[in-house]
């Protein structure tokens, strides 16, 4: 079983591993394969769960989690660390804490971990549809209305952590000038051929864990690129060092600094994932990577309409 390092303990943030097991797949359904998969990866050494409302894995992780406490794979949920995620329909002051309560119904657990506000914006209460029709997008997003909300669930210990994701530079730093609580991350993608050099920037100097979804750009999604799959240079790394592409873009988000959010099911890919630790980049393939082009793979265009906040990708992202 693999032993995956952690990014310490800090007054934001418990211990967290620095590779995480995603749960996004889409079309977002649950299932009994999906509970399998993630007990097999906890045999493997994975402990860190990201999940949302959403996904509609929430219960699958908890089952998961349930069931290796059982079988003593892990003593307690304590030995696990679950990331969630409020969808925008919850991201109304009053309904955040409802909403936090019902993911840790679906959970069947006490807390989570880090709860995080899944994208900087609202659309109409009740719906966890996506896509969702672009006439229930609100005009505006209450940031500070939802911290609260965030803020709350941490006082009333649903959430250890609070943190946001696909928050753009701007919109952190807008955050960081009222929250009371600071976010503790921003989950956003991230990889060799987007690797949000002027966010990351913000999160070091500020101290918000930089995570990353979509290492491998999330070929075949509706969110992805074939971008990163398809890179000669990364391919030619990884040829060189005896590696896959996958393990190339993994070690170097690990390099720096993020925690990683990687997304199979396939056991082989499993380990191949893990086996990062024991070796490193050298400086001429580091130099290599940073001067990839830069593609955003994922650009929202989903919360892009007119009668929402963001009339175009350049409002919803500030022109990064």
């Amino acid at each position: 079983m693999a032993t995956i390092p952690e990014v310490p303990a800090s007054a934001l943030l418990p211990t967290m591993p620095r590779i995480g097991m995603g749960t996004a797949a889409f079309p977002f359904t649950s299932s009994e394969e999906t509970t399998a998969a993630l007990l097999r990866a906890i045999e493997l050494g994975y402990r860190h769960f990201d999940t949302a409302r959403l996904y509609a894995t929430e219960g699958c992780v908890g089952e998961a989690v349930a069931e290796a406490a059982r079988r003593g794979l892990v003593a307690s949920r304590a030995d696990v660390f679950v990331t969630s995620k409020l969808w925008c329909s919850d991201l109304h002051a009053g309904r955040v804490v409802p909403a936090a309560r019902e993911t840790l119904r679906n959970l069947g657990m006490d807390y989570v971990d880090l709860l995080l506000v899944h994208w900087p914006a609202t659309v109409a209460p009740g719906s966890y549809d996506f896509p969702f029709p672009k006439e229930e997008m609100a005009p505006s997003f209450d940031m500070e209305g939802v911290w609260r909300g965030m803020e709350e669930c941490h006082r009333l210990g649903l959430a250890r952590a609070i943190g946001v994701s696909n928050f753009s530079d701007k919109k952190l730093e807008q955050l960081l000038s009222f929250a009371v609580v600071r976010p503790a991350a921003n989950q956003v993608e991230m990889n060799p051929m987007w690797q949000q050099r002027k966010l990351r920037e913000v999160c070091r100097r500020e101290g918000v864990q930089l995570c990353g979804y979509s290492p491998l750009g999330a070929k075949g999604t509706p969110w992805g690129s074939a971008a990163v799959m398809d890179s000669g240079v990364l391919h030619d790394i990884a040829q060189t060092k005896g590696k896959t592409l996958a393990q190339i873009c993994l070690r170097w988000m690990y390099e720096q600094g993020d925690v990683l959010l990687v997304k199979t099911y396939n056991e082989n890919r499993m380990k191949e994932n893990l086996d990062i630790f024991d070796w490193e980049l050298t400086e001429e393939e580091r130099d290599k990577i940073s001067k990839l082009p830069q593609q955003r793979g994922l650009t929202g265009m989903q919360f892009v309409c007119d009668n929402g906040p963001y009339k175009c990708v350049e409002d919803l992202w500030d022109g990064a």
